[in-house]
């Protein structure tokens, strides 16, 4: 498959055939995926490879608490977990709203779940002192888990970046062992999904782009 078209039909994957995704396949992806970039070439990235279902089983309860907040605040019409616009969502609603099963069930539903880690040590993380939430140490690790899934769909498999458990960090890091130096950054279910999607739904680039400023004319050719 050409770069290209992986790039264009990489879709989020989170309901499985049940086929396995054999350690060697794994390896494979992996072994790809290294290469992505990391802020100087310090290498601060850790994947836990875990196929254990007790464990994955123990993920999806951690991400019940966070999954049953965005639920609610979709619901509700909201932006969930926004560090903008605050919630008018309440903790009676929030208790008494289901979580949502596409958050929770595909870390059961995968052949092996990827979590991801970065050495916050080794990463220069140049907006600490904004008075925002941080995101600049994302640029040590994204590209990393956004190439593990390239490599993924080129294999014949799918999965997606997922973040909810992360809002219960202290409980995956107990689970798995994980020093505290170390920031949990993604899990990624892998599996064969039930259908390919190859047609995704994006903004046009005219839409995404500007000349000159934010405010800038539409980019175009």
């Amino acid at each position: 498959m050409e770069l290209d078209d992986v790039m264009r039909t990489t879709f989020s994957a989170r309901e499985y055939t049940g086929e396995p995704v054999p350690d060697e396949v794994v390896y494979d992806i992996l072994d790809v995926a290294r290469f992505a970039p990391s802020g100087g070439n310090r290498q601060g990235n850790r994947v836990i490879v875990v196929r254990d279902r007790k464990i994955r089983d123990r993920i999806s309860k951690i991400a019940e608490r966070p999954a049953k907040i965005y639920a609610a605040q979709s619901a509700a019409g909201e932006s969930p977990w926004n560090t903008i616009v605050p919630s008018r969502v309440t903790a009676r609603t929030i208790e008494d709203t289901p979580p949502l099963d596409i958050l929770v069930e595909t870390y059961r539903a995968a052949s092996v779940v990827l979590v991801f880690v970065v050495d916050l040590r080794v990463v220069a993380s140049m907006d600490k002192d904004l008075s925002r939430v941080g995101v600049i140490s994302g640029a040590s690790i994204y590209p990393f888990v956004w190439n593990t899934l390239l490599a993924a769909r080129q294999a014949g498999f799918g999965g997606t970046i997922t973040t909810v458990p992360v809002a219960n960090e202290p409980e995956v890091k107990e689970l798995l062992n994980i020093p505290p130096e170390y920031a949990v950054s993604a899990l990624v279910p892998l599996g064969k999904p039930v259908r390919q999607l190859t047609r995704l739904r994006r903004k046009p680039v005219e839409e995404i782009a500007t000349r000159g400023a934010f405010d800038g004319e539409a980019f175009t050719v």
